[in-house]
């Protein structure tokens, strides 16, 4: 018997290193789900193969048809190629084709929007965190940066073979010293990597005047800045490339030739399948930009723009809808909720043409997934995902190939988990080529960011009080008199600061890069504090003062909140507005209340009054302050801010949020 072994153990050894069969079992389906058509045709193997594995008819097997008629074309190669071998029967071909026809392979299609909005140039996410404890992310979990942003597009991406990534706006403006300093260059050019294929314009990408923001699209260098294209020592091309993605600026009109300053929109086409994107900024830019910046550009009313342009589009046989706008709500709550959702956004929605499918919003930096009316009462998906890099949405849109219309959104807002403490199968890589952009940025910024300009005893930050008083307002308020005080500097008796010019906060436990020693960097201080206003001063009569703080809750003003000014040391006054409950218009500040040091302010006397040059030039629909005279220039805020801590060696502590009373009534 011996004999025998060597023989048997040879065609074992044939056996495992030849082709392995299939174990194919039933019979041959088409489709999936519940819309999955069953034939009669055995689930024979075909080579190693089981025939049912070799039909690409789902998304598994990476199915990606622009109509049922090309999936049936291609079933029908198959089909044709294996009845000619012998495979298959004739007649088994013909009830697969069969089969095939009664299938809804191919009569839909998935798009994935990548959605993201405020960016603000936030190209480093090493300090960056993000806190939700409803959605279960813990207290500052590290969340945020391009590179990271860069590495969940590319896992979004690789889920589905179609896709766009779009920004609603604010992209570039009020960023961070590593991307101001350059003139956000480095966002431009960390987001043509990303893969961004449509921004709209926000109003911050208004802050430095039209011409720059064509730079930004066009390319070049700054005309005056030496800062300005720093290819050479980054890593990306010199000079500056601009922008490898559209602006869009549907309602931003040049009154001289009548035509947007973008395009209106952008239209993307998915194998026959066409999606347009509207993108645009909110009509109000003109009052929160430096009116000098947008002069002979006009900002048109949103849902109307929008309307107007569906119109168009469906001439050009585009019915799929998405609106990019650099508008939004508030939705406290859930980042994937919508709670008592209201703001602007609302308004907007209920007018819009019931062709559009989805809008991605954006402006008030909240986190929110709604479902909101449209001008014919359908719920329509609207989306925003915060603010500064730490969220991005995925939606995804199902198109039928047949009228080329959505039929369905789905959307859902992902954290941009930089550390995975959200224990993700995936973790998010960051990619390396915007890391090692970013780093070179931040190695040029560093001697500047982290000189020790000063120091803090407490936190100072921005929330106010129900007055609308905020500990850090104090302060850049009192900075400033200090700066403009002086004879020579305009002797200011008051000083104006609007809320929003300050953006950050200044912690304790975050100053110097989290070493929590109370010193706080130039980087720090340009976070809070990064337009690079100047200060004016200029002469106001004491009913004037009264009529600007009652322009704090004029009609025109955003929300129902209004926009308290913050104040200087020694100016104090008192209101009735109660926010969210008294309506804009009103006369609210009470009639004598209004002080300098104590003693009422004469109405008929003149005081010599400081603001930065957004304010001056009538910024956030403040116009009282064009009626100043005796104008006088003065240093940068930021300078004037720096002087305020060398002045306080001690420590600059929280401003008191005792200048602006609220009162039930007035006496």
């Amino acid at each position: 018997m011996q004999p025998m072994l060597k023989p048997l153990a040879a065609l074992v050894c044939l056996t495992l290193a030849g082709p392995v069969l299939a174990d194919c079992v039933g019979n041959v389906t088409i489709g999936e789900g519940a819309s999955q058509i069953a034939t009669t045709v055995a689930n024979k193997a075909v080579g190693s193969t089981c025939l049912n594995d070799l039909i690409i008819d789902t998304a598994a097997d990476g199915a990606n048809y622009g109509s049922h008629g090309e999936f049936i074309a291609n079933l029908a190669k198959q089909v044709a190629a294996w009845a000619k071998k012998h495979e298959i029967s004739p007649r088994e071909a013909a009830n697969m084709l069969v089969a095939g026809a009664k299938s809804d392979v191919g009569k839909t299609m998935k798009v994935r929007v990548i959605a993201f909005n405020d960016f603000h140039g936030n190209i480093d996410g090493a300090n960056l965190n993000f806190t939700s404890t409803v959605d279960g992310i813990p207290a500052r979990t590290p969340a945020g940066g391009v590179d990271y942003m860069a590495g969940l597009v590319k896992q979004l991406k690789a889920a589905t073979p179609n896709s766009v990534v779009v920004s609603a706006g604010d992209l570039i403006g009020a960023s961070p010293l590593n991307s101001a300093l350059f003139h956000d260059e480095p966002s431009i050019e960390t987001m043509n990597r990303l893969g961004l294929e449509f921004n709209a314009v926000g109003n911050h990408e208004f802050d430095e005047g039209r011409d720059e923001l064509l730079r930004m699209q066009n390319g070049g260098c700054h005309p005056t800045d030496a800062n300005s294209c720093q290819g050479e020592s980054v890593g990306t091309p010199y000079p500056f490339e601009g922008a490898k993605f559209n602006f869009l600026a549907a309602n931003v009109v040049d009154t001289a030739s009548g035509k947007t300053l973008f395009p209106a929109y952008g239209v993307k086409n998915f194998k026959g399948n066409r999606v347009a994107f509207i993108g645009m900024t909110l009509k109000g830019t003109p009052s929160i930009v430096t009116p000098a910046g947008i002069a002979g550009l006009e900002f048109n009313d949103e849902a109307d723009t929008v309307n107007k342009l569906v119109r168009k589009l469906k001439r050009r046989g585009v019915d799929a809808v998405v609106v990019l706008l650099h508008e939004g709500g508030f939705a406290p709550g859930s980042i994937n909720g919508c709670s008592g959702v209201s703001g602007p956004i609302v308004d907007i929605v209920s007018r819009l043409d019931d062709a559009v499918d989805l809008v991605v919003s954006g402006h008030t930096h909240q986190a929110y997934n709604c479902s909101l009316p449209n001008s014919k009462g359908r719920s329509i998906a609207v989306t925003s995902a915060g603010a500064f890099s730490r969220i991005m949405t995925s939606i995804d849109l199902t198109l039928d190939t047949q009228t080329k219309d959505v039929i369905a959104v789905s959307a859902d807002n992902k954290l941009v988990d930089r550390n995975n403490v959200l224990g993700a199968v995936e973790p998010i890589v960051p990619v390396a080529e915007i890391s090692n952009i970013v780093a070179n940025y931040n190695a040029i910024t560093s001697p500047i960011a982290n000189r020790i300009i000063g120091s803090i005893t407490a936190d100072l930050t921005t929330t106010r009080n129900v007055a609308g008083e905020s500990a850090l307002g104090d302060v850049v308020a009192d900075a400033q008199l200090g700066a403009t005080a002086s004879a020579d500097k305009g002797g200011a008796v008051i000083a104006f600061m609007n809320s929003g010019g300050i953006r950050a906060n200044f912690t304790y436990a975050g100053s110097t890069a989290g070493e929590g020693n109370g010193n706080v960097t130039y980087g720090e201080s340009f976070t809070v504090q990064p337009f690079g206003n100047s200060l004016v001063v200029k002469t106001l009569t004491g009913q004037q003062i009264y009529d600007l703080l009652n322009q704090q809750w004029a009609a025109n003003q955003y929300a129902d909140g209004g926009r308290t000014l913050q104040v200087s040391n020694g100016f104090t006054y008192q209101h009735t507005f109660v926010s969210k409950l008294s309506p804009l218009g009103g006369l609210y500040v009470c009639d004598g209340s209004v002080k300098v040091n104590g003693v009422p302010v004469d109405k008929a006397a003149s005081y010599r009054v400081t603001m930065n040059s957004f304010l001056a030039s009538g910024g956030d629909n403040f116009t009282v302050f064009n009626l100043g005279t005796d104008q006088l220039g003065g240093d940068v805020d930021l300078d004037a801010l720096e002087s305020y801590f060398q002045a306080n060696p001690g420590g600059v502590a929280p401003g008191p949020q005792d200048r602006i009373q609220q009162v039930a009534a007035c006496n």
